[in-house]
């Protein structure tokens, strides 16, 4: 999960003004009949976060208890496999690994005369994911390349120079442009993306890449670089190994930053600046790096779950709901507690997802389209279980609909919104909009799209392939609480528990707004089921050429 804060919520005029694309929704009616429930949901949540699931991590004891769990619900709730082989299951093959050493950056003078360390965790975080026991950079130019990004659709080039066996230092996200022509005016792109930055700095052939945190654009503490990395990682297995990708993939804190370009005579701030333009040039630090990475690793096989609930007239096409169950297991102890439970990132909204199944498969009615239910594996890891499903289909992407993702429920009451991350992409928005008109409830987008949070969960590796996605979030404003009183909850819960073993089930959690969620989009995919029409991506939408490239293909 990458929790996401809003601080803007735009009035209903404002709203009523705006124009998506596609073709017209069919309002579905509440088909409420007890069975989103919230004590259901905080039950699931108490067993799926609970120490003895050890943080649910991948090819841990903890995933053999979670997905044996939560195929057994879907079974009661009266779902059928998902998996056209008769089974709750989807393999997906993944490579797991572990820093076993704890490794510095070391840099140095040309003359090695003049060495400075950065403490690994408290300074920087470093890793590689090629499938190896031992990988390293040893006195590799360190090259500052902006914000890393090669862009020909805006004539936006930050390579202007040969990067091969240099290692790279990266800005996080897109380059802050007010020009709403370039990476979406205000809202990240994916070549804002950590994941972009180190895939081109393989493509380059780098050597390594370090992209410089900073909590404001990256939208998350330091904290949450150093406890996300500290326990065991996965990657897809890749058929080269990983030797495609660089030696050192890492971060670096933005002070840590700072020290490294004055000793290099630079100064960071103004070089920051100078990245935001076509005309950067990168910029040689006369430093060179050096750090040596120690893993374990091992190959696994784990799953999604996967279960569905089959339609009548049109039962070859799809709608897809996805939550991941994965979490962090167990990692760096912090108040002598070492268990990433992750009960709000992710078993909530594995607990919402399962509700919604349960309502589809009670529903009582026959459906038009079916529904597929995707709880998936690896997401911490970099969405790799869903990646895995669209590279690898059960059911053909060109007949799956739309994806709808859940990832964290609100955990403190109603609210009369619900916030779209990634506003403007599809018509599915004004599916929402319409589910829960009658609860007297608006839509709103997230006010921040230049921290991209569009890309960073489930829905992402589906819309990447075409398929138009919905990541619907909490809403901000609560009933009968005082403005920002839910901006503040948003802002404890990062600071605080956010990918750290503090992300724990809680007794007390109000999930009455919850519930109302959940049954919003239920009543979005029981619409999308039962419509003639086909949801479209935007005019403005990156998707909306590989989705049109995939249905001409198809015919």
């Amino acid at each position: 999960m990458s929790f996401q804060r809003h601080f803007s919520i735009p009035t209903s005029a404002a709203l009523a003004g705006i124009a998506l694309a596609g073709a017209a929704v069919v309002i579905a009616a509440s088909a409420r009949d007890g069975s989103i429930s919230a004590d259901r949901m905080l039950a699931h949540v108490k067993y799926l976060a609970s120490d003895d699931l050890e943080g649910r991590a991948p090819g841990s004891r903890g995933e053999q208890l979670t997905v044996t769990y939560v195929v057994d619900q879907l079974e009661k709730a009266g779902c059928t496999p998902g998996n056209p082989d008769g089974s709750f299951t989807q393999k997906v093959p993944l490579y797991g690994f572990q820093v076993v050493n704890s490794p510095a950056l070391v840099v140095r003078d040309k003359e090695g005369t003049n060495e400075k360390q950065y403490a690994a965790g408290k300074e920087f975080v470093g890793w590689t994911v090629r499938q190896v026991n031992a990988a390293s950079v040893r006195d590799a130019e360190l090259m500052f390349v902006g914000y890393g990004v090669d862009a020909p659709e805006y004539q936006w080039n930050d390579f202007k120079t040969d990067v091969r066996g240099k290692v790279i230092v990266i800005l996080v996200n897109d380059p802050p442009l007010p020009d709403p022509s370039l990476f979406g005016g205000k809202a990240m792109t994916y070549y804002g993306r950590w994941t972009y930055k180190y895939e081109q700095a393989a493509a380059l052939g780098a050597a390594g890449a370090i992209i410089v945190h900073n909590t404001v654009d990256a939208g998350y503490p330091w904290a949450v670089v150093e406890n996300s990395w500290s326990g065991e990682q996965f990657d897809v297995v890749r058929a080269d190994q990983g030797a495609s990708r660089c030696a050192l993939e890492s971060w670096i804190t933005e002070d840590a930053a700072r020290d490294l370009f004055k000793a290099a005579g630079r100064n960071f701030d103004d070089d920051k600046r100078a990245a935001a333009s076509r005309d950067f040039q990168p910029v040689a630090l006369a430093r060179f790096a050096s750090a040596d990475i120690k893993t374990r690793s091992r190959t696994i096989e784990s799953s999604n779950v996967v279960a569905s609930v089959k339609g009548s007239n049109k039962a070859d096409e799809w709608v897809v709901y996805t939550a991941h169950w994965d979490h962090l297991g167990i990692g760096k102890p912090a108040d002598n507690d070492s268990i990433y439970n992750g009960a709000l990132d992710n078993a909530s909204g594995v607990a919402g997802v399962m509700e919604i199944a349960r309502a589809f498969a009670s529903h009582g009615r026959p459906l038009g389209r079916s529904v597929l239910f995707i709880f998936t594996t690896g997401e911490e890891s970099g969405l790799l279980g869903a990646t895995h499903y669209t590279n690898h289909p059960l059911y053909p992407l060109e007949k799956t609909i739309a994806e709808i993702n859940v990832d964290g429920l609100n955990i403190w009451g109603r609210t009369e919104d619900m916030i779209v991350v990634g506003f403007g992409q599809s018509d599915l928005e004004q599916t929402l909009a319409d589910a829960i008109l009658p609860m007297n409830r608006r839509i709103a987008p997230d006010s921040e799209p230049e921290k991209g949070y569009y890309y960073r969960s489930d829905h992402f590796p589906f819309a990447k392939k075409g398929v138009p996605a919905l990541y619907a979030d909490s809403g901000v404003e609560y009933r009968d609480r005082p403005a920002g009183w839910g901006l503040e909850r948003r802002k404890e819960y990062v600071a605080r528990r956010y990918h750290k073993p503090q992300d724990q089930y809680d007794a007390t959690w109000d999930l009455s707004g919850a519930a109302e969620d959940m049954e919003a989009l239920f009543r979005v995919g029981l619409t999308l089921s039962n419509s003639e029409a086909t949801p479209q991506w935007s005019e403005k939408s990156e998707f909306r050429r590989v989705r049109d490239a995939m249905m001409r293909g198809s015919k």
